[in-house]
């Protein structure tokens, strides 16, 4: 109750509770994965490093706490991760809350949220963080960090994964000790040369082998949990129904879904295209737009989903 879920995102969420089991391996695997079919409607993992856009975010806790997320790891939702349909596990996310502000890093390492309308689903500590935990939804921006997703990309498919400390986890690899050659060297004139004294080895890992270790977790992308503020700009909720490029498609669908109200085609310039948009809206609360978006999947627009401009 307190997530605000409704009974439709509970039915969705247990889509994610299948095969899953009490686990100690928090090991994650790389993972894009194949289409998939949820409630009816396809979904088509794939690399995006362009991936930028606005939704309703959701957040999920205490019924996943424990259980295995959908590349392997064991959810933590102390954690800062979070689940998205497509995007690939593990990636970083960069997810802005567009009601107050606060924008965080986050983690990519589970599917969903298969409730209609909602964009990410993220931990409950990430809800937190980001101000919506109470609400249990807001309006956010979430944008994939490619930089960061690369380079989780390619730890994650090396098996570069580190424990807390700082040891990767899993090698089998013996650091080299420290060792000191004695030698004996020439007097000065006129002295005399001493007898040999023995010398303390050190048995400590010598600086260079932990230096390596250092450079390779310095490297290693996380999300940190610090809140960056970002000015927060007036916005609209709507129901985006498509975008053609052929103004004649665009009125199309606009005629069919006639008897909603505030139904329009606007244009906007994505590099050097023109899109034709068709939108419901603008929607005044997330309850409304529930209930227009399931009118327009109900009558076959499955790509419809919420956006906030």
């Amino acid at each position: 109750m307190l997530a605000g879920c409704s009974q439709t995102q509970l039915i969705a969420h247990t889509a994610k509770r299948i095969g899953k089991s009490e686990s100690t391996n928090t090991i994650g695997k790389y993972k894009v994965g194949d289409p998939y079919k949820i409630k009816g409607i396809w979904y088509y993992p794939r690399v995006d490093y362009r991936y930028d856009k606005t939704g309703i975010a959701s957040w999920y806790g205490p019924g996943f706490h424990g259980k295995k997320t959908a590349n392997g790891e064991v959810y933590d939702q102390n954690a800062l991760t979070a689940a998205h349909k497509t995007l690939p596990m593990p990636s970083m996310v960069q997810v802005t809350n567009l009601e107050n502000g606060r924008s965080l890093r986050l983690t990519i390492n589970d599917r969903g949220p298969f409730a209609h309308g909602r964009i990410i689903d993220v931990s409950r500590r990430g809800a937190q963080l980001l101000g919506f935990f109470k609400d249990g939804t807001a309006r956010v921006r979430v944008q994939l960090m490619e930089t960061e997703s690369r380079m989780l990309a390619q730890q994650a498919k090396q098996n570069i994964l580190f424990q807390s400390g700082g040891t990767p986890i899993g090698s089998k690899t013996k650091l080299p000790k420290a060792s000191v050659t004695q030698k004996s060297l020439l007097p000065p004139k006129g002295g005399t040369e001493s007898q040999p004294r023995n010398i303390l080895v050190s048995k400590k890992p010598s600086i260079k082998a932990s230096k390596s270790i250092s450079a390779k977790r310095s490297r290693m992308p996380i999300a940190d949990g610090k809140i960056t503020q970002v000015p927060i700009v007036e916005n609209e909720m709507y129901i985006q129904v498509g975008a053609f490029t052929e103004f004649n498609n665009a009125n199309r669908v606009a005629m069919r879904l006639a008897g909603l109200e505030n139904v329009k085609i606007t244009s906007k310039i994505i590099g050097s295209k023109e899109f034709f948009r068709v939108r419901a809206g603008p929607i005044s609360s997330l309850s409304n737009a529930d209930n227009i978006l399931d009118r327009i999947l109900n009558a076959g627009f499955l790509a419809a989903r919420i956006v906030v401009d």
